[in-house]
């Protein structure tokens, strides 16, 4: 596998990390239990890490050095495409190993996956866990659109790769609307949820959990987890909560936002701002990125958890606090409607204005009857998603692609302007 902008050991929420991250860990460790050995090259980060980094038995990170190991953003990554794969080849080479099939993640991953296809004559599988045309087509009006560089380069991909898995149906959708992807080179996988990790916890978990958080133990919480950028839409939620604040003063409830820096790091002060200038600092707590080891007491502590991002190819995040019984109130985009079963384990909104959001959210937050039924309901709903029958699924599509005729010259499909 290759995760070059990103370790799937890094922290998600903050970062360049997220639920990307998670999947290709998750995903991988589940490969490598059923007995397949994987490999995940990604870009080292820092001179202490390590060339190779044994996870667990049949599974390695190889970190690859491909310019400095610090300050470069990924917007700057593409001038290392050809460090990397260099790196690459040459780490395959000098430790004399062989792939049976590539998978590459994200559209900078996938330009190395593609050129070593045509080198060793593999079968080659990409996974695009966002695409440019769909950011662009859903962004906030004020958020910075994608380059055509990078939707260029997702669309040589789409012609080139052999097989394309996606998250979900919507996203089979977006791939063959934005970029005439061929509906017979796609398949399908929904990712899972970590069940093991992620549970119920009870009224002392609870308890536990908003003392080790900071948080008073008789008030509702609203909780948002991910890395604050304008996609994830956390500006949504404080907006919602300063509306429903001026609606009722006394109102009893705390906001947990958990997440770090993405990109820019004065993107987190922009959060805290904009808490300041609607009146609502007191009643927001901000908490920087965690492990999922800690993050089961956000969720715990959570009597709700809010996703209004602008779009999400899954929502590994609303998964996760489902399997800890914790009821999501969601925008209507992307996976989520497949993540959140609509007012049976959450709620789910269209748009993004404050004030709807607000509507929602107090509703839900009333009605404490109706929010434990939901919470009750959201522990089934995350237990028909597990990351072993994911697994299993990409599984039978990689003994697929081992079956496909490698020995012609790969031209692309169809021509990708520029």
């Amino acid at each position: 596998m290759i995760a070059m902008h990103t370790s799937p050991i890094a922290q998600p929420g903050s970062g360049d990390a997220g639920g990307m991250n998670v999947y290709v860990l998750s995903i991988a460790t589940q490969l490598a239990r059923k007995g397949v050995d994987v490999d995940i090259f990604t870009r080292a980060t820092r001179p202490s890490q390590g060339e190779i980094v044994e996870i667990e038995p049949h599974l390695r990170v190889i970190n690859i050095v491909a310019g400095p190991f610090e300050g470069l953003s990924k917007e700057e990554l593409p001038t290392q495409l050809a460090a990397f794969s260099g790196g690459m080849v040459q780490f395959i080479k000098c430790n004399n190993l062989f792939y049976d099939l590539i998978h590459s993640h994200y559209w900078l991953s996938g330009q190395v996956g593609w050129l070593l296809r045509d080198l060793w004559g593999i079968p080659f599988v990409h996974t695009a866990h966002t695409l440019a045309a769909v950011k662009n087509a859903y962004r906030a009006a004020d958020d910075s659109p994608e380059s055509e560089a990078r939707r260029i380069c997702e669309q040589q991909l789409s012609d080139n790769a052999d097989v394309m898995v996606v998250n979900t149906e919507d996203e089979k959708r977006e791939l063959i609307a934005h970029y005439d992807a061929q509906e017979c080179h796609i398949d399908v996988i929904t990712p899972g949820a970590d069940t093991d990790l992620f549970t119920p916890g009870t009224d002392r978990n609870t308890e536990r959990s908003r003392r080790e958080l900071g948080i008073p133990l008789h008030t509702k919480v609203v909780a948002f987890v991910g890395r604050l950028q304008k996609f994830k839409g956390p500006e949504v939620l404080i907006r919602a909560t300063a509306e429903l604040f001026k609606r009722d003063p006394h109102r009893n409830l705390r906001v947990v936002i958990c997440g770090g820096a993405s990109g820019e790091a004065s993107n987190v002060q922009s959060y805290h701002e904009l808490a300041r200038e609607l009146g609502v600092t007191h009643r927001i707590r901000f908490l920087d990125a965690r492990p999922p080891q800690e993050l089961v007491a956000v969720y715990q502590a959570a009597d709700i958890v809010a996703v209004p991002s602008y779009n999400e190819s899954f929502g590994l995040v609303a998964m996760e606090a489902q399997a800890t019984g914790t009821p999501v109130v969601a925008a209507r985009v992307g996976g989520l409607p497949i993540a959140v079963d609509h007012n049976v384990t959450g709620l789910l909104i269209d748009g993004h204005d404050p004030a709807t959001w607000a509507d929602s959210l107090g509703e839900l937050l009333d009605d404490d009857e109706r929010r434990i039924a939901m919470g009750e309901e959201a522990v089934g709903h995350a237990a028909k998603f597990s990351w072993a029958a994911s697994a299993q699924d990409l599984l039978k599509v990689y003994e697929e692609a081992t079956k496909l005729d490698m020995s012609e010259c790969h031209g692309p499909r169809q021509a990708a302007g520029i």
